[in-house]
C-alpha cells in the first residue's frame, strides 16, 4: 500500500500534464495551444460547447535528449473522439515528423491515446481523419519507430483502435483498454447475452491491458508510473527494431485464427495459452473447416462478379472474393467482402468485416505487392458494400481491431509501392468495415443512390451514446453533413473523387457495368499520374478547418 501511494501516476493526470511528464524536463513546448482558438467548427450548432483545443496536445520537447513530439488525447472533453480539428492536429503532426524524418531530422513520435474513436458529434470527419493518422503512421514507421500509449482511464476504442494496432511499439497499463467495439455497443448491437457491458470483471479480463500483452495484442505491459513509462519508451527508441510491425504479421496472426475453434467457447486463459503456443512455435495450425458456401446475392456479390466475371474466393475464408482480371490490358485485382450464413463465426456472417476478413483482406492485397515485386503495379480495386465490423465477444477478446488494422497496412503499404489502390461504393461503407476496406484508397468512387451510406456507427447506437433521440440525430445533419448518412452528403467533405450517376445499383445492365468500369479505368489512370498518398482529399472546400490546422501546425514546427 505504502508503494503504490509512491508511484507518480499518468493516469490521473489531464492530457496536457502528461505530455509533460513523458518529455525531458524543461523542454515541452506546446503547439496550437488554446491561446490558438482552433476549436471545432462543428460543435456549437450542436448546442455543444467547443473546446479551444479540441481535446488534442500536440507538443514538441525531447525525449531522453532527442527531438520528439508528443500527441495527447484529452479523454475528459467528449470522451476523446476524433473530430475534424482534434484530428487534424493528430494527422498533421504525424505528417510533419514523417517529413523531417524523412529529410534525416530524427523526430521521435509518441500517441498518448484516450479515446472513445470518432467523435460521433462530427462523424464523418473522424473517419477521414483516422485514416489520414494511419496512412502517416505506417509511411513514418519506416524511418522511426512510433510508440503508442495507452494509460487509461477511457483507454482506446473504436477507430482509434485500429489506429493502435498500427504503431510499432504498444505500451499500456493494467488501467487501460484497447477495443474496436465497446461493451455498450456490442451489447446494443448483439444483446446481452452476447456481452454484458455491466459484468466489469469480463470486461477488464477481455479487453483490459494485461490480457492484450498476454494475448499478443500489444507490446509492453507497464505500471502507472511515470518513471517505469518513460524508462519503456525509451526502451523502444534505445533498440534497433528487426521485427515486423503486428500489422504486418499476417501468416501469424492468421494461424492464430486458424487455431481457434469459435464453435466452443473460448476464455481469456485460453487465448494467452494459445498465444504462447504460437510464439513458441508449437501451436498446430488446421486448415480452416469450411461450409457449404451460401452468399446472398448482395450489392456488394454482384457488383465483383459484374466487373470480374467469377466469384473466386480466398482460398479459406470464403466471405472475401478475389480474382484478377485485364482492364485496358493490364492486370487489376479486385477485392469485395460479402456474407458467408456458414461462416466458422456467427456475428460475421452478413457481410461484416469480421477477424478472419481483416486478415485475408491483408493477404490478397500483400500477394499483389509481393507479385508485382519487380514489375508493373497492378491496380487494386475495392468493392465496398460492407454493414459493419462484425460486434461479438469472441471478435474482441481475439482482436478485430487488429485484424482491421492489417488491412488499413495492406491498402497504405500497396498505395505507398506504387498499386493504384481505387474504392468503388456500392452499398453500405459503414465503421471500422469502411476503415479496413476502402478508406487507404487513392481515389473513392461511389454510385449515386440512396442505398449508398457512409457512417459511423448505426443510428440506433449513435443515439444510445449520444444520449440522443434519432430524430435529434437527423435533425443534427442539417446542420454538420458530416453527421449524415447519404452519400451526396459524404461528397461535401472531399473524399470523393467521382459519384456515378445513372446506373441500376441493384441490377445493372451491360451499358450501365461498362460505364462503371470505364470511370475505374479514368480513376487508375489519373493516379498514375499524380501522388500515392491521400493529400488530395484536403484540397477542397469541406475540409477547411484541417487545412487550416495543418498549415498553423507547420508554423508553429
Amino acid at each position: 500500500m505504502t508503494l503504490n501511494m509512491l508511484k507518480a501516476s499518468l493516469v490521473e493526470l489531464d492530457a496536457r500534464s502528461r505530455a509533460k511528464a513523458i518529455v525531458d524536463a524543461g523542454s515541452f513546448r506546446e503547439l496550437l495551444g488554446p491561446f490558438d482558438q482552433l476549436e471545432s467548427p462543428h460543435l456549437e450548432a450542436q448546442g455543444i460547447v467547443p473546446q479551444s483545443d479540441d481535446g488534442v496536445i500536440v507538443a514538441r520537447g525531447d525525449i531522453d535528449r532527442e527531438p520528439a513530439v508528443i500527441i495527447s488525447i484529452e479523454g475528459d472533453f467528449q470522451g476523446g473522439g476524433i473530430g475534424e480539428v482534434s484530428g487534424a492536429k493528430i494527422a498533421g503532426a504525424f505528417e510533419l515528423a514523417l517529413r523531417d524524418n524523412k529529410n534525416g531530422i530524427r523526430v521521435r513520435p509518441v500517441l498518448i491515446f484516450d479515446t472513445g474513436g470518432v467523435r460521433l458529434q462530427e462523424a464523418n470527419y473522424g473517419l477521414l481523419s483516422i485514416a489520414e493518422i494511419g496512412s502517416a503512421i505506417i509511411e513514418l514507421r519506416n524511418y522511426i519507430p512510433v510508440v503508442g500509449l495507452i494509460p487509461g482511464k477511457i483507454g482506446s476504442f473504436g477507430g482509434m483502435s485500429i489506429t493502435a494496432g498500427l504503431f510499432s511499439k504498444l505500451i499500456i497499463t493494467r488501467e487501460a483498454r484497447l477495443a474496436l467495439n465497446g461493451p455498450e455497443v456490442i451489447e446494443q448491437e448483439a444483446g446481452l447475452e452476447e456481452f454484458d457491458s455491466q459484468n466489469r470483471q469480463q470486461v477488464w479480463q477481455t479487453i483490459g491491458g494485461e490480457q492484450r500483452v498476454a494475448g499478443g495484442l500489444a507490446d509492453m505491459l507497464v505500471e502507472d508510473d511515470i518513471p517505469s513509462i518513460k524508462e519503456a519508451i525509451h526502451a523502444v527508441f534505445a533498440k534497433v527494431e528487426s521485427e515486423k510491425p503486428r500489422s504486418a504479421q499476417v501468416e501469424c496472426y492468421r494461424n492464430f485464427l486458424r487455431s481457434v475453434d469459435p464453435s466452443k467457447e473460448i476464455e481469456p486463459i485460453d487465448v494467452r495459452n494459445l498465444w504462447k503456443r504460437i510464439v513458441h512455435g508449437t501451436s498446430e495450425s488446421t486448415p480452416i473447416e469450411q461450409g457449404t458456401e451460401n452468399t446472398p446475392n448482395t450489392r456488394g456479390y454482384q457488383w465483383f462478379e459484374t466487373l470480374t466475371g467469377t466469384t473466386t474466393r480466398h482460398s479459406e475464408v470464403q466471405s472475401v472474393l478475389c480474382s484478377d482480371r485485364e482492364l485496358c490490358g493490364k492486370n487489376t485485382r479486385f477485392i469485395a467482402v460479402v456474407p458467408n450464413s456458414n461462416s466458422r463465426f456467427p456475428r460475421a456472417r452478413n457481410g461484416e468485416v469480421g477477424l478472419e476478413e481483416g486478415w485475408a483482406i491483408a493477404e490478397c492485397v500483400r500477394e499483389a505487392i509481393e507479385e508485382d515485386r519487380y514489375g508493373e503495379k497492378r491496380a487494386i480495386v475495392a468493392i465496398v458494400d460492407v454493414p459493419s465490423q462484425a460486434y461479438g465477444y469472441r471478435e474482441e477478446l481475439l482482436g478485430i481491431h487488429q485484424s482491421c488494422a492489417a488491412a488499413v497496412d495492406a491498402y497504405a503499404t500497396a498505395r505507398k509501392e506504387g498499386h493504384p489502390i481505387i474504392s468503388l461504393i456500392v452499398g453500405k461503407a459503414i465503421s471500422g468495415a469502411f476503415l479496413a476496406h476502402g478508406m487507404q484508397a487513392n481515389r473513392i468512387l461511389a454510385l449515386d443512390d440512396d442505398e449508398v451510406n457512409v457512417h459511423v456507427m448505426s443510428k440506433k447506437s449513435a443515439a444510445r451514446i449520444t444520449r440522443r433521440s434519432i430524430v435529434e440525430l437527423e435533425k443534427a445533419t442539417e446542420k454538420v453533413p458530416a453527421m449524415a448518412y447519404d452519400i451526396h452528403s459524404f461528397s461535401t467533405l472531399g473524399a470523393l473523387y467521382e459519384m456515378i450517376d445513372g446506373v441500376d445499383a441493384d441490377s445493372p445492365d451491360i451499358e450501365e457495368s461498362k460505364k462503371v468500369e470505364e470511370r475505374i479505368i479514368k480513376a487508375i489512370s489519373d493516379v498514375k499520374s499524380g501522388s500515392t498518398g491521400i493529400e488530395h482529399r484536403l484540397e477542397h472546400s469541406g475540409r477547411k478547418a484541417s487545412i487550416l490546422v495543418r498549415e498553423r501546425l507547420e508554423e508553429q514546427w
